[in-house]
């Protein structure tokens, strides 16, 4: 072959390899730290801690204030109407039942896994322990916060 062509074969494959190694080794600078994945903890860990967790979502704070009843008969209502196909309230279905969730999980978990089940799932340690149990992710009813916050205080009335 000749030596020219030769070379001419060479360079792009030197550039390939010098591309695809500074690909691998992310200076200090590049902000490839900032996407390192966070330490992941065990089911039974997040189940244990469950009164930290808030879930992924857009709930961070929620006042349980004294029971509406008006506000928990319109969260019935969506419940009979979008869940249970997949929960019962006081028996595991294709869900876990709801019955004594508060017990359990906190106000925000409940409505971020209502509002945010796909990211819950696949992001939150006890979501994540519940897709294993019950080998399927929960649909997204695309409920507004103030119907997941009328589910939640029907929730209440079951405990």
């Amino acid at each position: 072959m000749n030596s020219k062509y030769h070379l001419l074969l060479k360079i792009p494959s030197f550039t390939f390899f010098i591309f695809l190694v500074s690909c691998n080794e992310p200076s200090k600078n590049s902000g490839a730290a900032r996407f390192a994945p966070k330490k992941e903890i065990s089911y039974q860990q997040a189940v244990a801690e469950w009164k930290d967790n808030k879930g992924i979502g857009p709930v961070t704070e929620v006042t349980l204030e004294p029971m509406n009843q008006n506000l928990a008969r319109l969260g019935e209502e969506i419940y009979q109407a979008k869940c249970t196909a997949c929960h019962a309230p006081d028996k595991d279905k294709l869900g876990p039942a709801p019955e004594g969730i508060l017990k359990r999980r906190t106000p925000e978990w409940i409505m971020n896994m209502i509002l945010n089940p796909v990211e819950m799932a696949t992001n939150d340690p006890i979501a994540k322990g519940l897709f294993k149990k019950y080998k399927t992710i929960m649909t997204d009813q695309k409920l507004t916060e103030q119907e997941a916050r009328a589910v939640l205080e029907y929730f209440r009335t079951l405990d």
